[in-house]
């Protein structure tokens, strides 16, 4: 016999502005539980220590997650110079301090190196996996692992501020880019280190910065709405973004009704506009005039617009 699922069907993103000191499974859980919602996940951790927008995928949109994972990011930081620490964040354990002595000319010259196209060696205290373990696992016990370095895109980096020992600046970069280690590598051609001790995600995709919430306001919701004796969800559920706008950056290929039975079925069918969209490219699905969204799909030898991963369309309540 089925076990009975959990939770709500709903769908949709909420902007999370997850506080600093709480891990991001941790984030996750608790806005599942005050939603309610039978299925959540997040669009890529963020460290205890930072701060700011986590997307939390609600329901179906789940399954667009990994787009989230893949997008650029934008965060705000701020480095301590002069000291250096195991895992180049406030966190870890200091391993050397030395004065801070630089020159402007040097600081902008360093600044430039990691701008544009570069290759990064993931830090030991990263969730990649080695041998199927994540390296903070070896990292806790001392345990040094070789690392591949990797290609990422620093597509804008500014200074901030320097205001004594602290340096801020603003980063937008590529999925997969570590800022500790920016922060670090920056440290060392300076000469004389430096660990983060601020980071704030500002940005997620082209998700607005001014629509994220924190748990603080959303269990101050729930409250107000129990003190009125009022229906938490329906207030929660304004918050939400739609499923779609995290494949928002793919091609629109909107298909007409008559044929919404074939395509949700799993079957290929013939759709306006494939023929000049290239081979296996994804695609964003939406049906008749009202545009309704159902999956995303890719072109086929064919020139038939396949399906790839299609949301369960579910019929309204009575």
């Amino acid at each position: 016999m089925a076990r009975r699922q959990r939770g709500r069907f709903i769908d949709g993103i909420v902007l999370l502005d997850k506080d600093t000191g709480m891990s991001s499974n941790f984030a996750l859980q608790r806005v599942k539980r005050l939603f309610d919602a039978n299925k959540a996940g997040h669009t890529g951790a963020l460290d205890p220590l930072a701060t700011g927008m986590l997307p939390i995928c609600l329901g179906e949109a789940t399954k667009f997650s990994q787009h989230l994972l893949d997008a650029d990011k934008r965060y705000l930081v701020t480095a301590k110079l002069g000291v250096r620490t195991d895992t180049s964040d406030s966190d870890g354990e200091v391993v050397q301090t030395r004065p801070v002595d630089f020159s402007e000319a040097l600081l902008m010259e360093s600044l430039e190196h990691f701008r544009g196209e570069t290759m990064q060696v993931p830090s030991m205290f990263s969730a990649l996996k080695y041998q199927g373990q994540p390296l903070y696992k070896y990292a806790r016990e001392g345990i040094e692992v070789p690392r591949e370095a990797r290609p990422i895109t620093v597509f804008d980096l500014k200074f901030v501020s320097l205001e004594g020992d602290e340096l801020t600046l603003d980063i937008h970069c590529s999925k997969g880019t570590y800022i500790r280690t920016i922060t670090d590598d920056l440290g060392e051609m300076l000469g004389c280190g430096a660990h983060v001790i601020m980071l704030r995600r500002t940005q997620v995709a082209g998700y607005p910065y001014e629509r994220m919430v924190t748990l603080e306001q959303l269990n101050e919701m729930v409250d107000k709405a129990k003190a009125e004796e009022l229906d938490a969800m329906p207030i929660l559920d304004e918050l939400l973004l739609p499923m779609d706008t995290a494949v928002s950056k793919f091609q629109e290929i909107n298909i007409p009704e008559s044929v919404e039975p074939y395509l949700m079925n799993g079957n290929p069918v013939q759709a306006p506009g494939t023929a000049q969209i290239a081979d296996d490219e994804i695609v964003r699905i939406t049906i008749g005039e009202t545009r309704k969204f159902v999956g995303i799909g890719s072109i086929n030898d064919d020139g038939l617009l396949a399906p790839k991963r299609l949301i369960v369309v579910r019929g309204t309540p009575e």
